[in-house]
């Protein structure tokens, strides 16, 4: 075939001769498979954490800037897995990078059962952090290849696919956890941890036929377009660190929020499934398919203002309606801000820098998730308590909001055209590794 055939029609005579089973696969379910690393990554490393603090708290006698502290160390582990996690993508290749973050995710989890040593915790904390960040990232980039076309909401839903393992695994640990917690009291923490273990390593199986699917990167082009085009994303980066800072406050600490104003085990449970459930359903039939649509900051800021609602239910009323509003409104949007992101990226960056670009703003958004928790938990420890501590989300998910606002949408038209050529629908499968009209086909 001819240097001078266009690339997306040498990519699918390519694949359609080779792998023609493999073209066949639903897209949907390409992105569900990858799913299970959000479901490790964030469902269980990240935020079942919250289910768990009251009990670790209690039984290891901790301080709130302690348990705080706990999660900056995995934020810190997060920001260097996700500022590496390209670099790992290119050395090893980013299907395997993938797969064996989860594997090392799932060790960490099993591992925080075995102790009750600060630094200890603290260590696998930072361990489970950097692994899942590069999860995460790559299974970012993964997902935004599912579909390498040119329909800019069929990619923008599918990643919305990918991000709703998120609210899966938050449902999974809001069953799993408190399950442990009343079986072994206080001391069922580490059960939570064991079982999470467990399950991490189950979610690989999808993962791995998943991730054989994807197709290949395509479309090299010169590095230079990448960086100009992450400086057209620096107001993103700015809204990201805010958000990241917002958001994550409220979800360390809403569980022991909701404890002190007399809540139990399975009423924390029942707030942190729907919260899931909320995530998932939104992120799913929602979300994915109104980013899709909506140019520039305005996406990153409606989320940041929406899930601002989400989080004063719970700081202005106490009882079970305010705590399920919150569920419902918070996890309804809160994982929007990272599909928002992916899908600024995908079509402000040509589709070498894609990963590059998904890390390098995770490394932003990582930053805000190491710092808030830590001042969060720092206010929480004052004579306010912790609703004085989840305020700061409110005044940060403020900010960013107006900072998201500044964004434009520059720049993507060209690497479009540069890296991703698709003017011409083409029937699958290819009958000929060449369409017999050329000249109709570059058309």
């Amino acid at each position: 075939m001819s240097d001078s055939t266009p690339l997306h029609l040498r990519e699918l005579a390519t694949t359609s001769a080779s792998t023609p089973v493999a073209k066949s696969r639903p897209e949907f379910l390409i992105a569900l498979g990858l799913a299970a690393g959000p479901v490790v990554a964030l469902g269980f490393t990240r935020f079942a954490y919250a289910l768990l603090l009251p009990a670790m708290r209690e039984k290891l006698h901790w301080s709130y800037a302690s348990a705080g502290g706990m999660n900056t160390a995995n934020a810190l582990g997060y920001i260097i897995g996700a500022a590496t996690a390209a670099w790992w993508s290119r050395r090893f290749g980013a299907r395997a990078v993938f797969l064996w973050s989860m594997v090392i995710s799932a060790l960490a989890l099993l591992a925080s059962a075995s102790t009750g040593d600060l630094a200890g915790l603290a260590v696998l904390r930072f361990v489970g952090g950097l692994s899942t960040a590069i999860t995460f990232v790559v299974g970012s980039a993964l997902a935004s290849r599912v579909h390498n076309g040119g329909h800019q909401s069929r990619s923008a839903a599918l990643v919305g696919v990918y991000m709703t393992g998120v609210g899966i695994g938050v449902v999974l640990s809001g069953v799993v956890v408190p399950a442990a917690l009343t079986a072994w009291g206080v001391s069922g923490w580490q059960a939570g941890w064991l079982l999470m273990g467990v399950l991490a390593l189950v979610a690989v199986t999808p993962a791995v036929w998943a991730s054989r699917h994807v197709p290949e990167a395509t479309g090299a082009a010169a590095a230079q377009r990448g960086r100009a085009g992450l400086k057209l994303l620096a107001p993103t980066f700015a809204w990201y660190v805010l958000f990241g800072a917002g958001y994550v406050s409220y979800m360390t600490f809403v569980i022991a929020l909701l404890h002190g104003q007399g809540m139990k085990t399975w009423g924390t449970a029942t707030f942190f499934i729907v919260l899931g459930a909320a995530s998932a359903v939104a992120t799913l039939l929602v979300w994915g398919r109104l980013i899709g649509r909506l140019r520039g900051g305005t996406a990153p800021a409606l989320v940041s203002v929406v899930v601002l609602v989400g989080v004063l239910p719970v700081l202005l009323w106490h009882g079970t309606v305010a705590a399920i509003v919150s569920a419902v409104v918070f996890g309804g949007s809160f994982m929007a801000g990272p599909t928002a992101v992916t899908v600024l990226a995908r079509r402000m960056l040509p589709q070498h820098a894609w990963t590059s670009g998904i890390a390098l703003l995770t490394v932003a958004f990582s930053v805000g998730q190491a710092v808030g928790p830590l001042i969060s938990g720092l206010l929480s420890d004052s004579s306010g308590g912790i609703a004085k501590g989840l305020w700061l989300s409110v005044v940060l998910l403020a900010v960013s909001a107006a900072v998201a606002l500044v964004q434009r949408e520059r720049g993507a038209a060209e690497h479009r055209h540069q890296d991703a050529p698709t003017l011409v629908p083409v029937p699958v499968p290819v009958p000929v590794p060449v369409p017999a009209d050329r000249s109709a086909a570059e058309r």
